[in-house]
């Protein structure tokens, strides 16, 4: 929230190396469904970041694997992990997890997609429940140490997926209807809730699957090195910050 409302009060039209908004975001960009949506103690890596235009919706695979890899500070996935706790019923609904929110409709969607008939609101990649990526939650709720939030969808799942034949995706904006286009038997659900399960009986097995900072090759990197009037580009420091 606080980044947002730092992104909100930007001047635009700035031209220097020490412009504030060096992307010339506008702030009239940022949506309606945002400034209501987002928590107080929650936030997200954004989709997408271009001169003059930020994409707001929230992508889960991108943010799960940033918290995997350690894109994300710890406060950051922290706060990535509260903002799906805090969103449980739009992210996760009746079957884990929305592979990104909100979905595009009206007007976004006849322009960004073509009208694209596979990918209507709330359905396949645009905003489709994928029970894939609950491998990938699971793993990154084990690194931060919240395995009760992947036990919780991996139950959810639990009550319909083998009965559901294992769709490869869900329908409608809480998940509720198998995917128009669905393939069932698919690998990939099947993988990946097994990979949870497995994951979470052994949750040690979580370390051959993710990366931790190494914090003494960071502050040797390039980014230490300082610029006329501004302060040291550190990791450290960074962990101290919240971005969102």
């Amino acid at each position: 929230m606080p980044k947002i409302n730092e992104i909100y009060r930007y001047k635009t039209e700035e031209y220097s190396q020490d412009a504030t908004n060096k992307f010339n975001i506008y702030p009239d960009q940022i949506p309606s469904w945002l400034v209501d949506w987002i928590p107080e103690k929650g936030g997200y890596l954004i989709g997408n970041l271009q001169p003059a235009h930020m994409d707001f919706r929230f992508f889960s695979l991108g943010n799960l694997w940033a918290i995997v890899s350690s894109l994300t500070t710890p406060k950051q996935a922290e706060g990535i992990l509260n903002l799906i706790e805090e969103k449980w019923d739009d992210l996760m609904g009746n079957m884990p997890l929305k592979i990104c929110y909100p979905a595009l409709e009206y007007e976004e969607w006849r322009i960004i997609t073509g009208s694209d008939p596979k990918n209507t609101p709330w359905s396949y990649h645009n905003g489709g429940s994928w029970p894939t990526l609950l491998w990938q939650f699971t793993l990154a709720c084990i690194k931060m140490g919240r395995p009760e939030l992947a036990r919780k969808a991996v139950a959810l799942a639990e009550k319909r997926l083998s009965n559901d034949q294992w769709p490869e995706y869900y329908d409608t904006q809480t998940g509720r209807f198998i995917g128009k286009q669905s393939r069932l038997y698919q690998t990939w659900t099947i993988a990946g809730f097994l990979t949870s399960k497995m994951l979470l009986e052994n949750p040690e097995m979580a370390s051959i699957l993710t990366c931790d900072e190494d914090l003494e090759l960071l502050e040797g990197c390039a980014c230490k090195l300082t610029k006329a009037g501004r302060t040291k580009c550190s990791r450290r420091l960074a962990k101290k910050q919240v971005l969102y």
